[in-house]
């Protein structure tokens, strides 16, 4: 019977994942990761196969998180009172390895290269725009929105607005709270004509 691994996957993956968003793909090498996860090469790959194949597990792990941490203000303030929260939430993110988007980054970094992590992080940012539609939907029904925007084109809008201010904030000469407030302000516009 094969040994129980007595290590923490989650606990592998959350730090890969950190690993990743700081230093990119190229910028991590397997040694970074072997003393990262303090495990040695034959551990490495017995638990991952490669470093390509824990890469898109950390890639999958941080858009989750992303995904729910929309949910939770979602459930605290409802559709559109996330909108406007989440800007001020991902530039004042304390203790994150970086304030860019890792799945941004991934796709900036490998998409000339035709790498098969970049189609991934095409996937995963496409199911980010359909959970923004999704909230501008419901907040047209909500009637915080103007019914008559497309909540597809705004969702597109909101991810880019959002992606550009995520890589603002890696910026030290700028104010990003600053900056995510007046993208919290400027959703206003958005609300119906009474």
């Amino acid at each position: 019977m094969p040994r129980r691994p007595n290590y923490d996957r989650d606990d592998l993956i959350d730090r890969a994942r950190d690993l990743f968003w700081r230093s990119g793909w190229a910028g991590t090498s397997l040694k970074d990761l072997e003393a990262t996860l303090k495990m040695k090469p034959g551990s490495f790959y017995a638990a991952f196969g490669s470093k390509e194949a824990l890469y898109e597990l950390a890639l999958e792990k941080y858009s989750e998180g992303s995904r729910a941490t929309v949910k939770g203000l979602v459930d605290q303030f409802g559709a559109f009172g996330a909108l406007t929260h989440l800007p001020a939430v991902v530039v004042e993110a304390e203790g994150a390895p970086a304030k860019a988007c890792m799945v941004s980054k991934t796709l900036l970094e490998l998409h000339a290269q035709k790498h098969p992590l970049a189609a991934k992080a095409e996937d995963l940012l496409n199911m980010m725009e359909e959970q923004f539609t999704g909230l501008f939907r419901q907040a047209q029904a909500d009637g915080d929105i103007d019914p008559d925007l497309d909540p597809a084109v705004l969702a597109r809008r909101y991810q880019s607005d959002l992606l550009g201010l995520r890589l603002s904030a890696e910026r030290s000469s700028l104010d990003a709270s600053a900056i995510a407030a007046e993208f919290a302000d400027s959703l206003g516009r958005l609300r119906p004509a009474n």
